[in-house]
């Protein structure tokens, strides 16, 4: 499968940084903040774990061997599945042209080298909690919502031969009603992986997913056939969401909750239902 899941409430944290003892430092000091750091040490590389990765931030080195920094910005903002996430370049470089330069690449902060610890993670979290304060993505699933997501939406249904997708949990609430809101969560985070790995397989690079809302995903894909995609991603989540249930409830293939009578009252597992948005 593509990408892994985290502990919950962890944050990824992908550096694109060729110079090993600045990378490793990075890498040890927002560890050990909680913080799931990712390196790269090449700029194609790099644009290639945000695609698969979802980071949370991206910490960008100018000088990197193949591709130059500002253009690893350009390309990440570029991107549906990129462009919103916080970027904070890295350089040697003080002169304010070069600060201007990375700014008008699309970087939120610049930097320079060698620069403070304390101050970055400052500005690290800062950026974190401001992208997730003025609802661009959701902290449960890192996939964008608000705006942004409706924009995605927007652009691709003036496209021909993009789709959009509404995936909608069923029987969501009955599960949360039984085992509260952090198995929810993980239902969620689940879900979000699960889009993921599905859209990488049958769909485009620049497939794009979003938290539409408690219990709705968007799917904005290129796929030839978005048909088989949807019906293998609403498959296989109705395969592998029993993992969440009891042995009892998987077995029986329903949960008992109790009825306006009292009674204890059969209710359906959880399934993914994946169709054309309205």
């Amino acid at each position: 499968m593509t990408g892994r899941l985290r502990p919950p409430g962890r944050r990824l944290l992908l550096v694109i940084e060729d110079d090993p003892d600045t990378g490793s430092l990075l890498r040890m000091y927002f560890t050990g903040l909680d913080y799931d750091v990712e390196v790269a040490m090449r700029g194609a590389d790099g644009l290639a774990i945000a695609q698969r990765r979802y980071p949370d931030l991206v910490l960008l080195d100018v000088n990197l061997p193949d591709i130059n920094g500002n253009e690893v910005c350009v390309r990440l903002r570029a991107s549906p599945r990129t462009g919103y996430l916080p970027v904070i370049m890295l350089s040697e470089k003080i002169a304010l042209t070069d600060k201007v330069a990375g700014l008008e690449a699309g970087a939120q902060d610049y930097i320079t080298k060698p620069f403070d610890l304390e101050e970055l993670r400052l500005r690290v979290q800062n950026l974190v909690t401001r992208a997730t304060r003025d609802n661009q993505v959701d902290p449960r699933t890192r996939l964008p919502t608000g705006a942004w997501m409706e924009d995605q939406a927007r652009q691709a249904a003036a496209r021909p031969g993009w789709h959009v997708l509404q995936a909608r949990l069923e029987a969501f609430q009955v599960f949360l009603d039984q085992n509260g809101f952090v198995a929810g969560d993980e239902v969620l985070k689940f879900t979000a992986h699960l889009l993921r790995d599905v859209c990488d397989a049958r769909g485009t690079p620049e497939d794009f997913l979003g938290h539409a809302a408690h219990d709705t995903f968007l799917i904005v894909t290129g796929a030839a056939d978005p048909a088989a995609l949807a019906q293998e991603t609403a498959e296989r989540f109705n395969d592998e969401v029993s993992a969440h249930y009891s042995f009892m409830d998987r077995e029986q293939g329903f949960v008992l909750i109790r009825g306006q009578d009292g009674r204890p009252t059969p209710a359906p597992l959880m399934t993914l239902q994946v169709r054309a948005r309205d």
